[in-house]
């Protein structure tokens, strides 16, 4: 549960006297009602916390520090007045007008601000702990619990995957029997890909597909952290020396690679399991197939053969792209199969933006989504949003249509 991590939160977009520059050096906010609410009224005490910055395209930044809560009026008769004050670091030298803030009390009693530009990761975060964008308001306070008290699903396991924050896994006894056999080494993905789906039998892609592929991401994922978890730390023991001292660039080349690895599987996994889909649902189709400029969409229907024949009708073609994550990267598709003008691209993704949903219809892209994340998109957005049942019935139409 999400109360496990989190007893609280408030969150605002940042102004200008609460960010460093040159006409404001304060490093504080302002302890209205609903800090207060989550921080309580002990003050005196300075308070760990860790900053996060959260950009779109570049890599997160961290910095550990601390906050300090006080009563400023404390002694005197007048009405208290508090203020939180932040420790100045790479972090929050970064804030900036308008930005989003999030400041989130842990269950050790620590702090976590997470700070974005981006709108995409505001959304996700907004939803995450079960707030409201109140605009240029001051601070909005959610409590942990009771009504907004979420299970750790894939969409919340994602999004504070990018916060740095793996929960404990409560199935971690089985998850390390079904990886026992690989002792210190990976397997390839689509070996790691048929184990997921193995050890969940009860998952049928042939009765909801959706489901099914978002439960086989899931246990996938779990089964690769704790492969990969028992391997770093193998690595880490052995230590990172050189003849001369410490062994920076090995050390260095080593995170890289983790960092890559999973990025990489992620994608081939979830292209492994859509696989599993198609199959399961009768749906016929080419991976990987060649299309024009040497372009290969990640999916196409009914396959290569048929795409290659002008006689065939270009209205029963289909071509499906599969990005775990988009960013930006969602523009990569609008060049692959020419002969199909209506893209679909699908992505497990949370609450993208409105700008780029609008981009995405504006250049006659459809968003593939499975269903039970529809819930972290706008209202507006949702109404648009295809899920993997209906993809799926749309390419069957087409595939049995004369």
């Amino acid at each position: 549960m999400l109360s496990d991590l989190f007893a609280g939160v408030v969150a605002k977009r940042l102004t200008l006297v609460e960010t460093i520059s040159k006409s404001s050096n304060q490093h504080e906010f302002q302890g209205t009602k609903p800090l207060r609410r989550l921080l309580g009224d002990d003050d005196g005490r300075g308070i760990p916390t860790r900053f996060i910055w959260l950009p779109d395209e570049q890599e997160a930044m961290t910095e550990d520090g601390f906050m300090s809560w006080s009563n400023v009026r404390k002694g005197k008769p007048r009405a208290p007045e508090y203020h939180l004050y932040y420790s100045g670091n790479a972090v929050t030298e970064l804030m900036r007008p308008g930005d989003m803030l999030f400041l989130a009390l842990q269950q050790d009693g620590s702090i976590l601000v997470v700070v974005t530009p981006v709108e995409t990761i505001r959304n996700q975060l907004l939803w995450l702990f079960g707030l409201d964008d109140q605009g240029e308001a001051g601070f909005t306070f959610q409590e942990i619990a009771g009504a907004h008290n979420p299970e750790l699903g894939y969409a919340a396991r994602y999004i504070l995957d990018e916060l740095g924050i793996e929960p404990e896994e409560p199935e971690a006894n089985r998850l390390d029997s079904l990886i026992e056999k690989f002792g210190l080494a990976f397997p390839t993905t689509r070996v790691f890909s048929e184990l997921a789906r193995t050890s969940l039998p009860e998952v049928s892609a042939a009765d909801d597909p959706d489901q099914a592929l978002i439960d086989w991401m899931d246990r996938e994922e779990q089964l690769f952290r704790r492969l990969e978890r028992r391997i770093v730390a193998e690595r880490i023991s052995m230590g990172f020396s050189a003849p001369d001292g410490a062994d920076v660039d090995g050390f260095l080349s080593f995170s890289l690679s983790v960092q890559n690895r999973r990025k990489a599987r992620a994608g081939q996994a979830l292209e492994n399991h859509l696989e599993a889909v198609f199959q399961a649902q009768g749906i016929r189709y080419n991976r990987g197939a060649l299309t024009e400029n040497r372009n290969k969409p990640d999916f196409l229907f009914p396959g290569q053969a048929e795409y290659q024949d002008p006689a065939f009708p270009t209205s029963r073609l289909t071509m499906l792209g599969a990005k775990s994550t988009l960013k930006d990267r969602w523009r990569q598709v609008l060049s692959e199969a020419q002969r199909i003008p209506d893209k679909h691209l699908l992505t497990l993704e949370p609450g993208i933006s409105e700008n780029q949903t609008d981009e995405m219809q504006a250049k006659c892209l459809q968003l593939v989504v499975p269903r039970q994340l529809h819930n972290t998109y706008r209202s507006a957005q949702q109404e648009w949003l295809v899920d993997l049942s209906s993809f799926i019935k749309m390419v069957g139409v087409r595939q049995t249509s004369n």
